[in-house]
């Protein structure tokens, strides 16, 4: 069975090459709307279902595995910076706090009818960050691509005290759950490939 990742983000395709499958990247083209009042964790689910289907509809036969990736700070969803100041400001509030990172995930396999919506939590504390650490990993130019203004894969690192959860949730693609619903829905085992 082929595998799509219906995802551009380099660090998801990282995580599933790190695994050694056989997959193929085609990119959803949906609008990532967050509708009022909704939830966290029913926006990331809704989010990677609705990047899934898009693949999954022009792929029917394929195991398209698809993933949405946010950061939550006292119920207050924030995305992807929309410049640097607006990066700084992120970086600020969740200094010398906890916050959660949720991704949704999602895999489809329409030929067999067959869909699967699940997410994974963790947990993220920063250090007491300085207005200069502050200004110094906004320089970087890491944040701007990022949910919640920092990768925690690369410079970001240098910002966390500590982690409870999934690290790779973190980074954007939950693998080891992942791998949990392919062998339970799909009959697919990542130890041998896919």
């Amino acid at each position: 069975m082929n595998i799509i990742l219906a995802s551009a983000s380099p660090r998801r395709k990282e995580i599933l090459e790190n695994v050694n499958v056989k997959f193929t990247v085609v990119a959803s083209n949906i609008d990532e709307v967050i509708l009022d009042n909704e939830p966290p964790k029913e926006l990331v689910m809704r989010l990677a279902f609705e990047k899934c289907m898009d693949v999954a509809r022009k792929n029917e036969d394929a195991l398209v595995i698809g993933a949405d990736t946010i950061v939550v700070m006292d119920d207050q969803i924030l995305g992807k910076p929309k410049n640097e100041e607006d990066a700084y400001n992120m970086i600020e509030l969740l200094s010398n706090k906890k916050h959660q990172v949720i991704t949704g995930i999602s895999l489809i396999n329409l030929s067999l009818d067959k869909k699967v919506i699940d997410y994974v939590v963790s947990e993220v504390t920063f250090k007491d960050l300085s207005k200069e650490t502050i200004r110094d990993y906004i320089n970087t130019k890491e944040s701007l691509d990022k949910a919640g203004a920092y990768g925690i894969q690369g410079y970001g690192s240098l910002l966390v005290e500590s982690i409870s959860g999934d690290y790779f949730n973190i980074v954007g693609l939950p693998i080891s759950r992942i791998s949990d619903l392919l062998k339970e829905h799909f009959n697919v085992n990542l130890f041998y490939g896919g």
